[in-house]
């Protein structure tokens, strides 16, 4: 298991992923191509979801989409350092997805790549928050939405993470 990732459970009993290392600390000018080149490497990895155990894989489309996508492109401070450093825990994120739902294809755009429709998932996640001295002093917590395509074959391929947004609930205090 990643080291700077670790999974815990908040007072409610749901998963959260905590990322301790922070890979993309820049707000601004985010090069989301570094980004992408980070994400190569989970190519060909199959990842189980604990909660329902099915099989994800992660396929070559994954790492562009996650990088270029539409949702990408939008989003802007806070929540666009988030999901960068998202890259670092995608392992984990899937492995904690939670709340299956069937869902549509949107603007009937990609058909070729999901013969079976698209699922998606909830997963948290957790990006520490420092003091001027660098002391650790919080987590602000995010909740992801885990696209996953279903193919001709009926296997699932991890797609993107969209919907990235800080939770207004109290943060995870260390």
């Amino acid at each position: 298991m990643n080291k700077t990732v670790k999974i815990i459970q908040d007072v409610d009993g749901e998963n959260i992923v905590l990322i301790n290392d922070i890979m993309f600390k820049s707000r601004r000018l985010l090069n989301w191509d570094d980004v992408e080149k980070c994400l190569k490497k989970y190519i060909g990895q199959c990842v189980e979801i604990i909660e329902t155990a099915e099989k994800v894989y992660i396929g070559t489309d994954f790492p562009d989409e996650f990088a270029h996508s539409v949702d990408t492109k939008k989003l802007r401070g806070a929540n666009e350092k988030a999901k960068a450093n998202m890259a670092s825990a995608v392992i984990e994120l899937i492995q904690i997805a939670d709340s299956k739902i069937e869902s549509i294809d949107y603007d009937n755009k990609h058909k070729s790549k999901a013969k079976n429709g698209w699922y998606r998932y909830d997963t948290r996640f957790g990006i520490p928050i420092y003091d001027e001295s660098g002391d650790l002093i919080r987590y602000n917590i995010y909740k992801a939405r885990m696209l996953v395509r279903c193919d001709k074959d009926e296997q699932l391929y991890l797609y993107d993470f969209v919907r990235i947004k800080k939770e207004t609930s109290k943060p995870h205090e260390q």
